[in-house]
């Protein structure tokens, strides 16, 4: 087993290539106004088709539906969309900067949905901070949707308001910055632990940070074999144990992080990061940028064979280079820069298309494992240090992704549809397809315009 060399960046370097996205999207942006529209789905031969998509034809399909209201996935699009909600409380590393200045990131996500999911999803900002509101809003829309994906949503309300719906929507919701990127973490994790000859069920897990992501990684990762005792979970205050009387005053509203105060660390060890560190096999940290949150001397207080997944962004609890200098076998991070990108971007797309094609009620842990595991599959005989997830550009990752995903919603009873396993991928390899060869017509065609050089 040999880690590759993890290329080290200079102050320097870092900034400048920090720099360039922002400058260029300051500039494509205004140029482009928006990075997505609606288009025309049915064909319009003359005028005269307009009896037949509005008045007086549509009342016909209005009928059918009044009498059936689950015609509506055979008459329109809701079998294929996706609202997008935030509320703009905890936009990336900017906070909390308001539904406005969310917007253009959920059309980004609405970009990506389309591009590699084939899915139509529309961005919807609101403007208010009240869960309940938040809660409602959302279930008034239902009708219009095949599902929902919450984004940039701070916590703990994150949590209120992905369980409330969970148990109260007829369409599946999701959470992306809890589900999506745990799931793109226990996908990483599996193949590191395959990667250095480790089973799951007996190493010991240090998390970094009780937010979101962390708290929903841990549960999937506990999920699937984790063993509670041996996982550590610490916050800003310390490990996290029953003691914690900070936590235990407010567990209502905290109450996933307080399951793990009475469920984990059972050798009740307490103290920071560095004590959670000790003797662990793996950290998972997703806690606040780096450099300097974790010290490369408590990577060497690891065991041999070390894992360490530093997702935050834009820069990662400890560098890259440090981590495998001090002894770490495989390194991730959340950056496109460094080799193992644990990004959400790998998941939600294809979880979606599957969901979508098997008309899900709603989004199980078990459908996030099925998920982890296709996307730990796609790299196979490939493993190695600087490659345990796949690329984005992984032409079929998202179609099997939506396969497997489909599948395990039917299993467990909480798909509409009976699909075999030939019958998901091929469809959604046609959607992925149909939205990357539109897309490319449009810029080929001169309905997207290619911006001026700069």
């Amino acid at each position: 087993m040999s880690t590759a060399p993890i290329p080290k960046i200079n102050a320097d370097e870092r900034l400048a290539k920090a720099a360039k996205p922002d400058e260029d999207a300051l500039r494509l942006h205004p140029f482009y106004r928006g990075k997505i529209e609606t288009g025309l789905r049915c064909c319009v031969r003359d005028f005269d088709d307009f009896a037949i998509w509005y008045s007086p034809g549509v009342a016909a399909p209005c009928r059918e539906i009044a009498a059936d209201p689950e015609k509506v996935y055979v008459h329109t699009r809701k079998w294929n969309t996706v609202a997008v909600v935030s509320d703009g409380t905890r936009v990336l590393g900017l906070g909390d900067i308001g539904p406005k200045a969310a917007l253009p990131v959920m059309e980004g996500k609405a970009l990506l949905f389309k591009y590699l999911g084939g899915v139509d999803a529309f961005p919807i900002v609101l403007d208010t901070k009240d869960p309940a509101r938040l809660i409602e809003t959302v279930l008034l829309m239902q009708p219009a949707f095949g599902g929902v994906n919450l984004e940039d949503i701070a916590q703990p309300k994150c949590f209120e308001i992905l369980d409330t719906l969970r148990e109260r929507a007829e369409i599946p919701v999701w959470h992306d910055d809890q589900q999506g990127t745990a799931t793109v973490i226990l996908a990483g994790l599996i193949n590191a632990l395959r990667f250095v000859g480790k089973n799951i069920g007996d190493a010991a897990i240090a998390f970094v940070g009780a937010g979101a992501s962390n708290t929903a990684a841990a549960r999937l990762i506990i999920g699937r074999g984790a063993d509670p005792g041996r996982c550590r979970l610490v916050d800003s205050r310390g490990i996290l144990g029953p003691w914690r009387d900070d936590v235990r005053a407010d567990r209502k509203r905290f109450a996933a992080k307080w399951r793990f105060c009475e469920t984990t660390n059972a050798e009740g060890r307490r103290g920071g990061i560095a004590e959670a560190l000790r003797g662990a096999d793996v950290v998972i940290a997703a806690s606040k940028p780096g450099p300097g949150v974790i010290h490369p001397d408590w990577v060497r207080s690891m065991r041999e064979g070390a894992i360490v997944f530093a997702c935050s962004n834009p820069v990662p609890e400890i560098w890259p280079w440090e981590a495998a200098e001090a002894g770490a076998a495989v390194v991730a991070t959340g950056r496109s820069d460094f080799p193992n990108q644990v990004n959400n971007s790998l998941c939600f797309p294809g979880l979606f298309r599957g969901a979508l094609d098997a008309r899900a009620r709603t989004i199980t842990d078990g459908m996030c494992f099925a998920a982890a595991e296709a996307i730990a599959g796609r790299v196979g005989d490939r493993l190695a240090a600087d490659n345990i997830v796949p690329k984005m550009d992984d032409e079929d990752l998202f179609a099997e992704e939506a396969a497997a995903v489909g599948l395990r919603a039917q299993a467990e009873g909480v798909a509409r549809t009976s699909f075999s396993k030939d019958d998901f991928l091929a469809n959604a390899r046609r959607m992925i397809r149909r939205a990357r060869a539109m897309a490319a017509a449009a810029q080929r065609d001169g309905f997207v315009e290619t911006p001026p050089e700069r």
